[in-house]
């Protein structure tokens, strides 16, 4: 069977990792030094993927909306997340097996995430090292985060692949939108944050419920 694809690109957090508790353990701590309540658990699957700022802005009440306490946040944040990113992280069920045969059939696989790069780096470094990626790329301030391809686009020609032979794998509208925008084929994971009614609505191109569904996509079952 033929490839349909050259290569694979991945959203990290709820598509490779199931990082919403340490995430949403952070965010509380960071609130309660802010003086603010906190959030369930499962509420902040609907706030996650689009970067520390913009979650700073969904979680904060409008009215301590003031530059000084989003920035507080941030930094606040980023110093609780460091301290347990590690606590109950783990890749999802399937995505071990998936990145195997990846591997084995030598097809380039890569990361972008709205996740800050340093924290990006570490958890693919801890959690998913034993695979190779092409390239591993975070939140970072010379390059505008998704849903702007800019990212995308990037990856795409460090692995030398036309971006409509890129099949992107994500969890949220922002990695659809991302992956529509670069040219690239839109697969939503079930398994993520979101729902599958949102990643249609985004321009998901196909929707799968395990790891495992993404090898007849590639040609690969």
């Amino acid at each position: 069977m033929s490839r349909r694809f050259d290569a694979v690109l991945f959203d990290l957090d709820g598509t490779l990792l199931d990082t919403l508790g340490d995430i949403a353990e952070s965010a509380n701590a960071a609130l309660g030094q802010l003086g603010l309540p906190g959030w369930s658990m499962e509420a902040y699957r609907n706030f996650i993927g689009d970067g520390v700022e913009n979650l700073a802005r969904r979680i904060i009440p409008a009215e301590h909306h003031r530059p000084e306490v989003l920035q507080q946040f941030g930094q606040l944040f980023r110093e609780e997340y460091g301290r347990r990113w590690t606590h109950s992280t783990r890749p999802y069920p399937g995505i071990p097996e998936l990145l195997d045969v990846l591997s084995v059939q030598q097809v380039p696989m890569a990361v972008l995430s709205n996740k800050p790069d340093e924290f990006t780096q570490q958890c693919v470094e801890r959690f998913l090292g034993r695979w190779r990626f092409r390239q591993v790329l975070g939140d970072r301030p010379e390059v505008p985060r998704k849903p702007d391809p800019a990212g995308a686009l990037q990856i795409a020609r460090v692995l030398q692949t036309p971006p409509e032979r890129i099949l992107y794998l994500g969890d949220t509208k922002t990695d659809m939108q991302t992956a529509r925008s670069a040219g690239m084929f839109a697969v939503g994971a079930l398994w993520g944050f979101r729902t599958g009614e949102e990643l249609l609505a985004h321009g998901a191109q196909q929707l799968i419920s395990h790891p495992l569904e993404l090898l007849p996509l590639l040609g690969l079952a």
